[in-house]
């Protein structure tokens, strides 16, 4: 068990999706660094994993059967002794849901829900993300929009603009009060949000914003894998 500041966190890192707009599935391309030979390159998922190990008791992976055999062929012992999985499930809200099932056998304090194709997060934001849960049951990391927004009609038409200092771009890890967030899922398990804050949203619970990082990007097409 590993217990940071007294508090049991374990960590969901969502890996079922199918990757179709990249092309291939991105959780197992090669992170590129200059550094490394082609065979020390380590994966996107395995890269993810390894930024929340030093904070999990244990860290659940959601995920199909090509992505469990890679991370049990690849990942080193001190992974594989937190690493557990669930089945992913025809949505992500689904999929966290599993995963959240898992840690439900032996509740944890908080949980932390991160996308497994975000791999740039870092230290800093894992830290202050759960700092900000010992004041609060639900955080999301974000950063406040720098373009201009515009709202427009299915036509292209923009119809007006809104005030960019109010518009508030989700990232993940997003972090919860375990019974919080299982609640709500439980609650909800029948419709398809699309991040896990949707859920407090619609049962009017407080969530509070905490700015990241820019380089917190998901990688979505080919071309968001630096060079």
């Amino acid at each position: 068990m590993n217990i940071l500041n007294n508090t049991i966190i374990d960590v969901i890192i969502t890996a079922g999706g199918t990757s179709s707009r990249f092309g291939s599935n991105k959780l197992l391309e090669k992170m590129p660094n200059s550094n490394q030979s082609d065979n020390e390159k380590t994966s996107v998922i395995l890269t993810t994993i390894k930024k929340f190990i030093p904070f999990a008791r244990k860290i659940i992976v959601p995920c199909h059967d090509n992505v469990k055999e890679h991370i049990e062929t690849c990942a080193n012992s001190e992974y594989q002794a937190k690493i557990d999985f669930a089945k992913p499930g025809e949505t992500r809200q689904k999929s966290v849901f599993n995963g959240l099932l898992k840690c439900a056998e032996t509740p944890p304090d908080i949980v932390l829900i991160h996308d497994g194709a975000r791999p740039f997060i870092n230290k800093k934001t894992i830290e202050e993300t759960i700092a900000k849960l010992k004041t609060c049951n639900a955080v999301c990391v974000g950063a406040y929009s720098t373009d201009t927004i515009k709202i427009t009609e299915k036509s292209g038409k923009i119809i007006k603009t809104i005030d960019r200092n109010t518009v508030f771009c989700a990232q993940t890890p997003q972090g919860f009060d375990f019974k919080t967030i299982f609640e709500a899922h439980k609650k909800l398990q029948n419709e398809n949000f699309t991040d896990d804050c949707c859920l407090l949203e619609a049962l009017n619970i407080p969530i509070f914003a905490l700015v990241g990082s820019s380089s917190n990007k998901k990688i979505t097409f080919r071309e968001d894998l630096p060079l």
